[in-house]
């Protein structure tokens, strides 16, 4: 079970990477998680980087502390914990309230302490509950300095369940609150209820791979004798997008534009809203004759209700898997859902409301095999943070949007937040919006929230020479205080992410890259290198702000303090960086690297989250005399297009090396020692065929990512990033284009519509756009 730490080779997609009545969690690092166990069932903790310390608490059915019936010794008062359970973090405050619901006061227990500081990744203890118990695993940790390498790191928790339970025994996750209603949906039925204004909604798959329809009514509508329900259509057209989610863009309509629900959650991502809840006629012309469906079990279950019934019921599709081709066909597949996810739907006005567990088993809508769905409802008085639910792989336990330690000031400033890579970030803000924010970056300063950027410690006496058969750059040659540009690349020569790699000891690095991937690639690497290299995730203890602009050093040099022997800011050289705190030798610590992404003089700075709405103050009260405005990722897309610098998933994939993505300079051709990717890129190297280019678009049109470049009715290459370039006053764009067609001043045609009703011209020009020479850079 354990060699399922890190990945799942061999295991198909739509196959559950875990065996029946094996369930999975991430106990995460500073964090606890309440878990239930009966007779038989066996509990696997395992380290998931190493060094991780854990409380362990146990609780039998009289709520009485007894961690000796899992075998283990008593070592104290769990003060970590506790700790935890004070910080009054959203996870906190769902622990408490497990603990609460269960009567158990973690005070009353004495703790088994587990695990040392030295132990390795992959080492796990086995348990085994002989009673009932409730037991509660924490990871206590304390804040991290922003120079230090010992982040708080996540635990992998296994449960091993005696007997399997499935249907109407199966085991539910633990409710967000006390709810209102708590109703089980039995496998191919629906049921009706009533929902106050106020109220949460929250929609679960049991099992997984389960659909739900859901259909809601305006009460009052229905008092007065008008039928106003959910309607796809509305939704659709007001949203500008399949279905809602979290977010500015969150709402559910019905036909007069009423907004009747809210999506607040969403761990899946993926619904419906195209198609009929399933009706007769469906299986009727699969020729299977009196099959239940979702449409004549809501005919059944809203009879009291004056709704009407019919052969199609219009519901909104939960977990659902369908999508628009682009041959304009609508295909389904095995719905995304896995055992315990929700949608959490707050009312907006009184409801009357439809939930089904569908029953198609004839195709893949339910995964081919039926299970049932919960309803719950909370009351109003009860806060939920709007939410994503993301995942790593799809077989990794889900993680909720976050928000940074900077999250407290940007949503003073503005409610414009879209999710990036599982965090909530600023698309403009209210008293300025993208252009002046612009303005601001090309001719004064801003401040923007970098704090999505995945953090890395990468530690040991083989660290350089892991490293260096990792990556293209020849680290031998990076300075203690240096920083590397990067990329991360596949064997057959494709982009995993690019990042920068710090020095900050000679066997001391942090990778600062873009996604996970980039992370599990090279967690994936060191297991196979097997040296003396550690590797931990400190993305929650590190977070970050870019400071950028020509008055950027003028701003900061007001505030920064660097001990004696550590390089002060006017010293600090491009791709440099200094430990130093806010204000003076007792200030805030902070690193602050000389890096950007604007084109501009600019500066990063870390900190850790709880000094974050500190540093923000600070940076944004030196910077007033300049004019400094806060940033967001409309106005950032601007200037780093017109700088030329390339964005993961637009310009890069794995598809593309680094020549492809116009980085070539971060493959040096003279590095001797191999590194994984080598022999493809030397190969790519000789023998091009695709290129980046810069483009210059005739007239004021919009362009995209995607669109397609032609000459004649050939295709030849693609738009991977546009915009309309304030300062040049035009539209301006990054492509890859095959190399015949390559030079600089060649016609180029941007297809729209389908390619060919429509084009653009275009012709291409060098980059970067905006000041190539990167003289304000280096300024």
């Amino acid at each position: 079970m354990s060699a399922a730490l890190f990945k799942t080779n061999g295991i198909p997609r739509s196959t559950p990477a875990l065996d029946p009545g094996v369930e999975r969690y991430v106990v995460a690092g500073g964090g606890a998680q309440v878990f239930s166990l009966e007779p038989g069932d066996r509990i696997e903790i395992a380290q998931l980087e190493g060094g991780q310390s854990v409380e362990l608490l146990a609780f039998d059915g009289s709520r009485r502390p007894v961690v000796e019936a899992l075998g283990l010794q008593p070592g104290g008062r769990a003060d970590g914990l506790l700790r935890i359970l004070a910080s009054g973090t959203p996870d906190a405050e769902r622990v408490r309230f497990g603990l609460f619901r269960r009567g158990i006061d973690p005070a009353a227990g004495q703790a088994a302490r587990l695990f040392g500081p030295d132990a390795p990744a992959g080492q796990s203890v086995e348990l085994r509950a002989e009673q009932f118990l409730t037991v509660i695993v924490a990871a206590p940790a304390a804040p991290m300095l922003v120079w230090e390498q010992t982040p708080a790191c996540d635990l992998l928790v296994f449960i091993t369940r005696a007997v399997l339970r499935r249907g109407a025994e199966a085991r539910l996750p633990d409710p967000l609150a006390e709810p209102r209603l708590d109703l089980r949906i039995n496998v191919a039925s629906a049921l009706s209820f009533e929902v106050f204004a106020g109220e949460t909604i929250q929609i679960i798959d049991i099992e997984g791979r389960q659909c739900s329809d859901f259909i809601a009514f305006e009460r009052r509508a229905l008092d007065q004798g008008r039928i106003r329900g959910l309607d796809s259509t509305t939704t659709r057209t007001l949203n500008g997008a399949a279905y809602p989610r979290p977010g500015l863009y969150s709402k559910f309509f019905d036909q007069d534009r009423t907004p009747l629900v809210e999506v607040v959650q969403d761990t899946v991502g993926r619904h419906d809203t195209f198609n009929l809840a399933c009706t007769a006629r469906y299986y009727e012309d699969l020729g299977y004759f009196g099959h239940v469906n979702c449409s004549d079990n809501f005919n059944a279950a809203m009879r009291d209700y004056a709704v009407g019934a019919y052969r199609g019921w219009p519901a909104i599709n939960f977990f659902y898997n369908t999508n628009v081709g682009a041959h304009n066909i609508i295909w389904s597949d095995e719905p995304w859902s896995r055992p315990g996810d929700y949608v959490l739907l707050r009312a907006l006005t009184d409801l009357v409301c439809g939930a089904s567990a569908c029953p198609s088993d004839i195709d893949a809508s339910n995964g081919w095999q039926l299970s049932e769905i919960q309803v719950r409802v909370y009351p109003k008085d009860i806060p939920f943070q709007r939410a994503i639910g993301t995942r790593m792989t799809p077989d990794s336990p889900t993680r909720l949007t976050r928000e940074s330690g900077f999250h407290a000031r940007t949503a003073e400033l503005t409610r414009a937040f879209t999710e990036y890579r599982g965090f909530w970030v600023p698309q403009h803000f209210a008293a300025t919006g993208a252009i002046a924010e612009y303005w601001a970056c090309r001719e004064a300063v801003v401040l923007m929230d970098l704090s999505a950027l995945r953090k890395l410690e990468i530690v040991g006496p083989d660290a350089e020479t892991f490293l260096q058969g990792l990556l293209p750059r020849d680290i031998r040659k990076l300075s203690v205080g240096q920083i590397y540009y990067t990329p991360l690349c596949y064997p057959h020569g494709g982009m995993v992410d690019d990042g920068t790699l710090f020095r900050l000891g000679d066997n001391n690095f942090r990778w600062i890259g873009g996604d996970d991937a980039g992370l599990l690639w090279i967690t994936e690497q060191a297991a196979a290198f097997g040296g003396r290299v550690s590797l931990k995730t400190a993305s929650n203890e590190i977070h970050n702000v870019a400071l950028q602009g020509p008055r950027s050093r003028d701003t900061l040099r007001k505030l920064l303090w660097t001990a004696p022997g550590r390089p002060t800011l006017d010293e600090l050289a491009l791709f440099r960086f200094t430990v130093g705190r806010i204000g003076d030798h007792e200030g805030t610590p902070v690193l602050v690297s000389r890096t950007g992404y604007t084109g501009e003089l600019g500066y990063e700075v870390f900190c850790h989250p709880k000094d974050a709405p500190q540093v923000w103050d600070a940076l944004m009260a030196a910077g007033a005399e300049f004019g400094i405005r806060p940033f967001g990722f409309d106005a950032l897309d601007m200037v780093r297009i017109e700088a030329g610098l390339v964005f993961g998933g637009h310009d890069f994939d794995s598809t593309t090396d680094p020549f492809e993505a116009g980085i070539a300079f971060t493959v040096p051709t003279k590095k001797e020692e191999d590194y994984i990717g080598k022999a493809a890129l030397q190969r790519r190297r000789e023998t091009p065929s695709r290129k980046l280019v810069g483009l210059e678009i005739s007239g004021g049109e919009s362009v995209s990512h995607g669109d397609r470049l032609y000459v004649g009715r050939a295709e030849i290459g693609i738009v991977t990033s546009a915009t309309r370039s304030p300062c040049l006053a035009r539209s301006i764009a990054l492509a890859r284009v095959d190399v015949a067609h390559a030079a600089i001043g060649t016609a180029l045609e941007i297809g729209k519509l389908d390619g060919h009703q429509k084009r653009l011209a275009a012709s291409i020009v060098p980059f970067p756009f905006y000041d190539p020479e990167k003289k304000r850079v280096r300024a």
